[in-house]
């Protein structure tokens, strides 16, 4: 029988507002598992591991490591009783070498010297033993996402951690990058690691998981072990009912093009180029998709259109009018909608509630207002409207909307993007973090307003399925530019996809086509 390396059990976590994170969870992990912990945004994943790193206290519960009863008071504390946390954020000062990010807190050298030399040497030998191939010389701001993820890996192994946690660890990879991943985190199985999973993509978790943990609105629905893992039962459990998550794409009737971006260039305030003369096109009836490894600028092409950023260089058009000096609210005015991909910072007010968050921005909209006054029953019923057509689960419209679950927050910023009148929409990862029960809602409403209402879509989303799945066309980004164009989806697949977010393949001008 397999020996456990960790044991979390009775975990209650309740915050200073009486807000109760964790309910009575006990999970294990054992030597030689790879254990996901599963859940929607705020069922308390995170709250969880806060407390097993030493982040977070608790006020009920034990934590167990090796058969002993521990107390993890800090961060260090966790790292020298043998936790390790790979960030989904990483960890990692850009413009030390790798050798000196790996080494961070236990530089070797005499007294205040830092003996480079050692350092690099303790860098390729844990290189070597874990099978992670780093350059240890290279500075960090200048390898890619993948090698980082290497990095965090190395600072928690070199510090002798027998228990991994791992924080949504694929989201910003490649396919590729993900397969190596799941290459070096069997391997560390098979030398006895245990391995704490946390990630929303099930058939990840189908793949590379011995069991699963589940949580829901802070307690455990369910325990599965792999030979009983299948997509029907991980997410009844996650969501608490049946889910059908499919994505048939219907013929789409394209019209004209309503929105332009052309030679769009934006420099940062230190000088670097994050995008780099970008030009395509959005047609009424349309959905085009945007992927790439985060960080190569998609984020702010969507900032730009949207009016948060001011590009450095270039245009971009709204139905046919150019958005340059124009505020926020004017760019909106023109026929713009915009899920944000930050919901807690740009998407709502979170101590506002759902009537506000959906009602806000029709305050001075002639549909709810009646000459100087607002017609508080038509903005009422538009709201109860909103709650029923968007599935929007909430006791009251009252109710603050930071006490909604994520997928429910995310509900009602669609609802309130999908039905201001504009006919351009800005999907920048709408169903990031979100259970699979909301996700499989979203990809129905874009089908929908697109088909239906003539929508035009600019889908832009590190879920390479999703983007596949949903998109007309599809365009991959990398360094700040259009590495790629795709218009017959019917011969688009991940590995493919991949290989331009890496770089191994190049299109041609003449390939890549008519960006519109």
């Amino acid at each position: 029988m397999a020996k456990e390396l960790l044991k979390m059990e009775g975990i209650t976590k309740i915050y200073g507002n009486g807000f109760m994170a964790n309910k009575n969870i006990t999970f294990t992990v054992n030597e030689g598992e790879i254990h996901a912990l599963i859940g929607e945004n705020g069922a308390g994943k995170t709250t969880l591991m806060k407390i097993l790193f030493g982040l977070e206290s608790c006020q009920e519960g034990k934590i167990y490591l090796n058969g002993q009863e521990t107390h993890i008071e800090n961060p260090l504390d966790a790292i020298a009783k043998g936790v390790g946390m790979v960030h989904q954020h990483f960890m990692l000062v850009p413009n030390l070498s790798v050798a000196e990010n790996v080494v961070l807190g236990i530089e070797p050298g005499p007294g205040q010297i830092f003996d480079k030399k050692t350092a690099v040497r303790m860098t390729e030998e844990a290189s070597e033993k874990f099978q992670l191939k780093v350059d240890p010389n290279a500075l960090v701001r200048d390898i890619s996402v993948g090698l980082k993820q290497k990095v965090e890996l190395l600072k928690a192994l070199i510090r002798g951690a027998k228990v991994l946690i791992l924080d949504e660890p694929t989201a910003v990879l490649t396919p590729q990058e993900v397969r190596e991943l799941f290459v070096q985190l069997k391997s560390l199985k098979e030398s006895g690691y245990g391995i704490i999973f946390i990630s929303h993509k099930l058939d990840e978790v189908m793949e590379l998981c011995d069991s699963a943990t589940i949580l829901r609105h802070g307690r455990v629905t369910g325990f599965v072990k792999k030979e009983e893992m299948n997509e029907v039962v991980l997410s009844r459990l996650i969501v608490g009912r049946d889910v059908v998550s499919t994505m048939e794409k219907d013929e789409s009737s394209v019209g004209d093009t309503v929105l332009k971006v052309r030679g769009v260039t934006y420099v940062d305030d230190i000088g670097k180029k994050l995008v780099d003369d970008v030009s395509f096109g959005v047609r009424a009836g349309e959905i085009v998709g945007i992927a790439g490894v985060e960080g190569n600028g998609q984020n702010e092409i969507s900032e730009i259109i949207t009016g948060l950023l001011h590009m450095t260089k270039g245009t971009v058009s709204i139905n046919g009018t150019e958005t340059s000096g124009l505020s926020i609210s004017q760019i909106r005015k023109l026929g713009l909608a915009h899920i944000s991909e930050d919901r807690m910072t740009y998407g709502c007010a979170q101590e506002m509630s759902i009537y506000d968050n959906l009602s806000s921005i029709y305050l001075d909209h002639p549909k709810f207002t009646k000459g100087i006054f607002i017609d508080q029953k038509a903005l009422d019923q538009y709201v109860k409207d909103c709650i029923k057509e968007f599935e929007i689960a909430c006791d009251s419209e009252k109710s603050p909307i930071r006490m909604l679950s994520g997928g429910n927050i995310q509900k009602v910023i669609v609802a309130r993007e999908f039905t201001s009148g504009a006919n351009i929409i800005i999907a920048n990862q709408p169903t990031r973090g979100i259970d699979v029960g909301t996700a499989s809602l979203i990809h129905k409403l874009l089908q929908k307003y697109t088909r239906e209402k003539g929508f035009a879509v600019l889908l832009i989303s590190s879920d390479l399925n999703e983007v596949m799945n949903l998109s007309d066309r599809l365009l991959i980004m990398r360094d700040g530019r259009i590495a790629a164009q795709f218009t017959d989806m019917n011969k688009v697949n991940d590995e493919l996809m991949g290989e331009y977010m890496l770089g191994i393949k190049k299109m041609t001008e003449e390939e890549r086509g008519d960006l519109h």
